[in-house]
């Protein structure tokens, strides 16, 4: 749920600008988020351990459904939208770094174009390095990381490295770049995207810690 949201913000930012921003992300680059980087590390994640407290916490009504309000606020509206910021803003830092401005061409045989290649790159490495903080988050809903160990999920770890190796493939190597219209970044660009693992995390971590100080002050009330 968490990457609908930056796979439908580049489509409706390149429709409501009216053609004034190029599309951001390329369909064949957003099937292969979905299809290769995202599968492992999401199949890692349903081999999580129950988080510590779960048995503290009072039980859900019958009716109450699976998917619920609360989760798709999470995913939507908190990690979706932070990641989709992240991603989309690495692709504006490429394109104005390389002179664009809204409205300029970016098309085969213009001078921006391999700018453009770069940026929708870019875009890309900004979901694959968002999904990553994702991933950790995802693994408790209240629980701090540090309560469970950050290397106790071997499989999301596995998942983890395999989906950087493929993001590295899809980047650098020629036949990935011809088949998926992607450019090499060089390091300056990419050390822009290191940190978005931890914006993400760090983010939802802090909620997390709020969500249960708000649950203390609850019950030292109550009591």
């Amino acid at each position: 749920f968490a990457h609908a949201t930056p796979e439908v913000v580049p489509f409706l930012a390149f429709a409501l600008a009216r053609g004034a921003v190029p599309l951001p992300l390329t369909v064949l680059l957003l099937l292969t988020f979905d299809v290769g980087t995202e599968t492992l590390p999401a199949l890692a994640l349903g081999r999580e351990p129950a988080e510590p407290g779960i048995m503290e916490r009072p039980p859900r009504r019958r009716s109450e459904n699976i998917i619920r309000v609360g989760l798709l606020e999470r995913a939507w509206l908190f990690l979706g939208m932070l990641v989709a910021a992240l991603a989309i803003g690495g692709f504006f830092y490429v394109l104005v770094h390389a002179g664009w401005h809204p409205g300029a061409p970016t098309g085969p045989g213009h001078p921006l174009h391999h700018a453009y290649l770069q940026a929708t790159t870019m875009t890309f490495v900004g979901m694959v390095m968002g999904q990553v903080g994702t991933a950790f988050a995802a693994r408790t809903e209240r629980a701090s990381l540090r309560s469970v160990g950050i290397f106790t999920n071997r499989y999301l770890l596995g998942g983890i490295v395999m989906a950087l190796g493929l993001t590295a493939m899809i980047v650098y190597l020629p036949f990935f770049q011809s088949l998926l219209s992607t450019a090499a970044l060089p390091p300056s660009t990419l050390l822009i995207a290191l940190p978005f693992p931890f914006i993400v995390w760090g983010a939802d971590e802090a909620r997390r810690y709020i969500i249960r100080r708000r649950a203390t002050s609850g019950r030292g009330g109550t009591s």
